[in-house]
């Protein structure tokens, strides 16, 4: 991002930019004292607690609304993100555990939630680096190791790439890293693609292991691997466009088309109406899993009813819907919970905050994007999300850990240290681009498409949003007399009035 600190401070003090600055950082500084006198601070990175509320002012797109679940959680998981932010010799990481681990690489890295990292980075006012996490990966995480540390774990590296170019508008950083993300993507073909053109993954290496229907050996055609490649090819397209590289463009997009044609072939079971995992031995795992969601989550699946119907389980109680959120397991699956005494890595049935966040974005693009098919609504999508933000919590206090029962809320880890702070999926993103719906796009647009009921909130604000080196502001106030902005959805880009509707519903906004 190329707006520095004090650039992103005078567009805060436009005039009409921002309504009611004080009174946000006053709540930001009510929620870091609290989280602060929390926290013993074991481990201390790049930012301290003393520091962080500075951070956080500096940083984070200020958020306000009516439910206090959702409010607190997002500043709460902004606040355990910044403990991860780590400086290294070979540039800034994002860790993913804030204890030091033994499966994990140089200087506590794992690839396994780069993506996710890199999806909720992309909101920072200054976020530049995420390029050095990146290339850290990239370049540096495999030197002196024994093993590949990059391709420990599945990745939507190129997808999420694109995703922040879009938000950030580094067009030569992205563009100079083609070449090398081309032949990562090669690489994986080399390592993972069958002669049918399909990708196999251990459920381990997916960071997903004792599932239902994987094992930490076994060689199965997975959902997860399979959708983060098709996203990763058509984002290759994309950048290959922008590139002006018509050839290479055209290479991904028939890798794309053919890894979506097998993808809808070999794991759609059209009885079931799931997408499911392929076993070693041909046949699709009987079960339904939360990551047969993940192919919406990067627009992988046509919209035609037919597939839509798989929808109806993130709903039924004997599905995915549980009284602590969305499962990872289908509830009526014989052998749910099974696998374990919750203190190793269960992925058989217990809410993991890493795959609700993929099945949530999912949802959100079911909603924003497809028009066949109403078996959820945006009520269904609002109660989801209300659910995973009131999941944080332990002891009465805000938390995030590694999995929960999906009944008590209990986290399966207790108090473990290595799982304070777990840093393995994302939720600033999904308020940002999901619940609130800014949608970027490639040109000097973005849309909102807001997921709220039209009467669930009377108002939201979330102000300071880094947008193509703009600063940008969003205004919901229902009958005008909570921000003085006028009644409805308000938007601003550096302090100017960009778009307006009286309504709660979706905007296409030019920005001037």
């Amino acid at each position: 991002m190329k707006i520095n600190k004090l650039a992103g401070i005078l567009l805060f003090l436009l005039p009409g930019a921002l309504a009611g600055q004080e009174d946000l950082n006053a709540k930001l500084n009510m929620y870091v004292d609290k989280f602060n006198s929390q926290d013993n601070e074991a481990v201390i990175n790049k930012i301290d607690n003393k520091n962080s509320a500075t951070w956080m002012k500096d940083n984070i797109p200020l958020f306000a609304c009516p439910d206090s679940a959702i409010e607190e959680t997002y500043y709460f998981r902004w606040w355990s993100y910044r403990k991860h932010i780590k400086e290294t010799p070979s540039g800034t990481i994002v860790t993913e555990f804030i204890e030091p681990v033994s499966h994990a690489g140089k200087y506590n890295s794992i690839s396994c939630a780069l993506g996710h990292h890199i999806y909720e980075g992309r909101w920072l006012r200054n976020s530049d680096f995420l390029k050095e996490y990146v290339d850290f990966f990239m370049y540096h995480a495999d030197e002196g190791e024994n093993r590949p540390r990059f391709h420990q774990f599945s990745s939507w590296v190129p997808d999420a790439l694109l995703a922040y170019y879009m938000v950030d508008n580094d067009k030569g950083y992205l563009l100079d890293r083609l070449q090398d993300l081309d032949k990562d993507y090669l690489k994986w073909e080399e390592e993972r693609q069958l002669p049918s053109g399909m990708f196999w993954q251990h459920d381990v290496k997916d960071g997903m292991e004792e599932s239902v229907s994987g094992g930490r050996r076994v060689e199965n055609r997975r959902p997860t691997i399979n959708s983060y490649m098709y996203a990763n090819a058509r984002a290759l397209s994309t950048i290959a466009q922008l590139a002006g590289k018509d050839s290479l463009k055209r290479n991904y997009d028939a890798k794309a088309a053919r890894l979506q044609t097998l993808l809808l072939d070999s794991l759609w079971d059209k009885e079931d109406q799931f997408f499911k995992t392929r076993l070693e031995n041909g046949e699709l795992h009987s079960a339904r899993e939360a990551i047969g969601f993940i192919p919406w989550g990067f627009h992988a699946v046509p919209d035609q009813r037919s597939y839509a119907e798989a929808w109806t389980q993130v709903v039924d109680t004997a599905g995915f819907k549980a009284p602590w959120g969305l499962t990872t397991a289908e509830r009526r699956e014989p052998t749910f919970r099974t696998r374990g005494t919750g203190h190793s890595c269960e992925w058989d049935g217990a809410i993991w905050p890493f795959a609700s966040s993929q099945t949530l974005r999912g949802m959100a693009n079911f909603l924003a994007d497809y028009k066949q098919g109403k078996q959820i609504t945006k009520a269904d999508f609002y109660e989801a999300v209300q659910q995973y933000a009131a999941s944080h919590v332990m002891d009465g206090k805000a938390y995030i850990g590694e999995y929960q029962d999906e009944v008590t809320g209990f986290w399966l880890k207790g108090d473990n240290p290595r799982s304070k702070f777990y840093n393995h999926s994302t939720f600033a993103d999904v308020i940002i681009q999901d619940l609130i719906g800014f949608k970027p796009q490639l040109g000097n647009t973005f849309e909102l498409k807001p997921l709220i009921p039209q009467e669930q909130w009377a108002y939201f604000t979330l102000q300071g949003v880094p947008y193509k080196n703009k600063i940008v502001d969003i205004y919901w106030d229902l009958d005008g007399t909570q921000y003085g902005k006028g009644k409805g959805l308000t938007v601003y880009a550096d302090g100017q009035r960009v778009a307006q509707s009286k309504k709660l519903k979706s905007l296409k906004v030019n920005l001037k």
